[in-house]
């Protein structure tokens, strides 16, 4: 017969060990912070360990603690999925999508039709953001972040690889040519704030590191800079294949093949005791499944064409 510890108890562990503070976790839970404390102390004389570090005021998780909060999150969530579909078993599936920006505007939405044709039953609720996961103020259901990360009590795959080129508008190449990585001495180029080493890193590999451009806009979002480039604005660093409709709309045009950048892979993020839910899986492999089938669409500029 399986031996439960107090379930309580679990529970406010797991709010102070998310939080790293007492007085957090007893507001969240609406209890005094002497009732958190208490429960954790009577946990860890059930347990026979040590979860948290005390000192001055402060606590934080020791070692088994951060094991033990991995597991516990995955039974509570299993828990709270499993009282869901019981209460509501006719309802409609709404899944919580966290992605970028960059990539919902540019490569998600532009597909987005396609997930809602083969699955109808599923609503989406889409909520964008740059923040890394353990940051979120909001729960999901799948996040899409470029890793690999540390992201614990979650399942991970990578499903899109993404590589950089120069890209910029028809009209403004028709001002001035490029032809050369040193050609874009002479233009505008395009920044952003979450990507701020891209060009740099570009100019190494093409063999002009001290190359100045002859200005340059800067952007706190990568989307901005991506649609000042197909307003003529300047050169950007653009990512593909986030930008090849753009490309196949000929808004924008890639004047320079070489060198291609590859940065970090997208993944699919979900949390590990949600991975038996139907419609989880369902936009998973979908999401597999769609950029494994323009990868090999030979139309398309891949890394391997340049």
């Amino acid at each position: 017969m399986n031996t439960y510890p107090p379930l309580n108890g679990l529970r406010i562990f797991e709010a102070a060990a998310r939080l790293e503070s007492f007085s957090s976790a007893a507001n969240e839970l609406h209890v005094t912070h002497g009732a958190v404390s208490k429960q954790i102390k009577q946990l860890e004389e059930w347990l026979g360990v040590q979860l948290f570090e005390r000192s001055g005021g402060r606590v934080k998780l020791t070692d088994t603690g951060w094991r033990y909060l991995v597991q516990v999150q995955d039974g509570l969530d299993l828990i709270a999925n499993a009282t869901s579909q019981l209460l509501q078993p006719d309802r409609q599936r709404r899944l919580s999508i966290n992605s970028t920006p960059t990539f919902a505007l540019f490569w998600l939405l532009p597909r987005l039709q396609g997930f809602r044709e083969r699955f109808p039953d599923i609503d989406l609720h889409l909520v964008t953001s740059d923040r890394d996961i353990s940051r979120l103020d909001t729960p999901f259901d799948i996040a899409i972040r470029r890793g690999p990360g540390d992201w614990p009590g979650h399942l991970a795959k990578p499903f899109l690889e993404e590589w950089e080129l120069p890209l910029c508008s028809p009209a403004l190449l028709a001002r001035q040519a490029i032809q050369q990585p040193a050609d874009l001495a002479h233009h505008t180029l395009l920044y952003a704030d979450t990507r701020p080493t891209q060009w740099q890193r570009w100019f190494t590999l093409a063999g002009v590191p001290e190359l100045k451009p002859a200005s340059s806009l800067h952007f706190d979002r990568f989307s901005l800079a991506l649609q000042a480039a197909m307003d003529g604005l300047g050169v950007v660093l653009g990512p593909l294949p986030m930008a090849q409709q753009a490309l196949d709309s000929g808004k924008l045009v890639a004047p320079l093949r070489q060198p291609v950048v590859p940065v970090r892979d997208y993944c699919w993020i979900a949390p590990r005791a949600a991975m038996d839910d139907v419609a989880i899986h369902a936009f998973c492999h979908w999401l597999e499944e769609t950029a494994a089938n323009e990868q090999r669409n030979a139309g398309k500029i891949h890394k391997s064409d340049l």
